[in-house]
């Protein structure tokens, strides 16, 4: 199977009385109203209601927030293949733990574990747990470094993270004393900055009271009607922001990276915390090997009119991202595998996975399977993948508190859409991806998706699209030059600018990463 093609280029409704005065979605093929480039080549946005939001500045997403390439660590273990079908787990894990014991270098990096070209046999998960390791092979071809992943069991053939993630310090609190803190904002004022201090790590906490679930009509979700119990209607939460504080300016606090849900203090209102983090890894990847899932051929079922294999007691992703930031997983292919490459959970913050492919997963084709891409973490970007028979390739679990970004990806055969899955996940991009993609209310489906996600871009893509319009949010399709769908329950339109024609610049996220960063 060919890797993904690389293309040639390196409103909301906050209240009903609102909508009046939000601008309309402009008519002229190749530009959006929302972002433009000035005289000097600098991009300019225009807020989309008037209450000042924009569309967020995604470029802080990825390893180490963009701001610098993926580190090439220095071989410090070399292994070579043994006899084939033989056990390779105690070994390859016994060179990471000796490699995790070596001292960090200045660049925070310990060392690889190179796997020399050929074949090797995992019978457990592999564990990266200190800071700086690395996994590396040969290439991701047939002929290069090749893991079977013989676990018969669901877990991952890599799992990286320490022992757990971020601790929010409760006591440290400050509420966010704005009426209203906009989609794309990066400051905000508090009751009390003076025990705050810039660098330091913090939540900026975005709650959904009561009443705001019942405005956007998440309190009364129509059972599904063959399993009415299944439907669980929703109740109060939190989105947490997981941010860095670059400024203090009196009360006024800024942050690295922007908010993409507005804080509005009646819907709840919000807060800043510190938190404390000493378990979280970091600088860790794997990198230019090829997995493939041992699973049982016997196992198999019909599914339109073919014979397709079901067995799922086997290995779910080749790499899994657990509390773990600014790490990676590139030039990897996973054959065969229950889901596939990579999954980031909400723990997760700052990773690249980029240039892999999902090939020929195998599972039971219904609900929780074939979720090759999945972020549920923050600042998460994925690259330049591939996917093949998967559900969901391109995905976001509930509650993802964004900015993440699906660049550059492709998906072919799918059984289901690419999309926010459930509940209320926040800012996502999906930025030149051809893939069947939706955006909408899921209402019953599931467990009770409802709307699955708010303040989504896709920008320059194409394949299929549904794009909807939640209430208090937005959702965007820029640029979209495939085939616009219906969802799945009629609701209204998002914001449609450019339909059928690609608008400049080719790639937001590109473009907000030059902006930023002055280069390429």
């Amino acid at each position: 199977m060919p890797p993904a093609p690389r293309w040639l280029f390196a409103l909301a409704v906050l209240a009903p009385v609102l909508r009046a005065a939000e601008p309309a979605p402009g008519k002229t093929p190749g530009r959006t109203e929302l972002v433009s480039v000035g005289a000097d080549g600098r991009l300019r946005y225009s807020p989309y209601t008037s209450r000042g939001d924009t569309l967020p500045d995604f470029s802080h997403c990825g390893y180490a927030g963009g701001d610098r390439p993926i580190p090439d660590a220095p071989v410090r273990e070399t292994l070579s293949p043994q006899k084939t079908g033989e056990d390779d787990t105690a070994r390859i894990q016994a060179a990471l733990d000796r490699v995790a014991a070596q001292p960090l270098d200045a660049n925070g990096l310990r060392g690889a574990v190179l796997l020399q070209r050929g074949a090797y046999t995992c019978k457990a998960s592999l564990h990266l747990r200190a800071s700086g390791v690395v996994l590396r092979g040969e290439g991701d071809g047939e002929d290069g470094t090749v893991i079977t992943a013989d676990l018969r069991k669901a877990e991952p053939l890599v799992l990286i993270g320490g022992a757990e993630g971020p601790k929010e310090d409760t006591k440290s609190r400050q509420e966010i004393t704005d009426d209203y803190v906009p989609v794309g904002a990066t400051s905000f004022n508090v009751a009390d900055a003076s025990g705050y201090a810039v660098g330091q790590t913090v939540f900026v906490v975005r709650r959904g009271n009561a009443a705001w679930i019942h405005t956007i009509g998440m309190d009364r979700i129509k059972p599904r009607a063959n399993d009415p119990t299944s439907t669980k209607q929703w109740t109060p939460f939190d989105l947490k922001f997981d941010r860095v504080i670059t400024v203090i300016a009196g009360n006024r606090v800024t942050v690295d990276a922007p908010i993409a849900c507005a804080i509005d203090k009646q819907w709840g209102g919000g807060a800043l915390a510190r938190y404390a983090d000493p378990h979280r890894v970091e600088n860790c990847g794997v990198e230019s090997l090829r997995g493939l899932s041992a699973y049982d051929r016997t196992k198999t079922a019909p599914y339109e009119g073919e014979t397709s294999y079901v067995d799922e007691d086997h290995a779910t992703y080749l790499v899994q991202f657990n509390h773990v930031k600014n790490a990676w997983a590139r030039h990897l292919t996973a054959l065969h595998f229950y889901h596939g490459p990579a999954f980031a959970n909400d723990a997760a913050k700052w990773i690249t996975v980029e240039d892999c492919r999902a090939l020929a997963p195998v599972s039971v084709i219904t609900g929780g399977r074939r979720y090759p891409y999945c972020i549920e973490g923050q600042l998460v970007l994925v690259q330049h993948c591939f996917s093949s028979e998967a559900r969901h390739a391109f995905v976001f679990g509930a509650r993802v508190p964004g900015p993440n970004v699906f660049f550059d990806d492709r998906s072919e055969h799918d059984f289901a859409t690419s999309e926010p899955h459930h509940r209320w996940s926040v800012g996502g991009l999906y930025d030149n991806v051809d893939a069947h993609m939706a955006i909408q209310d899921r209402q019953w489906m599931g467990s009770g998706h409802g709307w699955a996600g708010a303040n989504y871009v896709v920008w320059n893509s194409k394949g299929e699209l549904v794009c909807q319009q939640p209430p208090t949010a937005q959702n965007f399709a820029i640029g979209f030059t495939g085939k616009r769908t219906k969802g799945a329950f009629e609701r209204p339109d998002g914001w449609w600018e450019s339909t059928g024609t690609r608008v400049e610049p080719g790639s937001l996220f590109l473009a907000q990463r030059k902006d930023r960063l002055g280069h390429d």
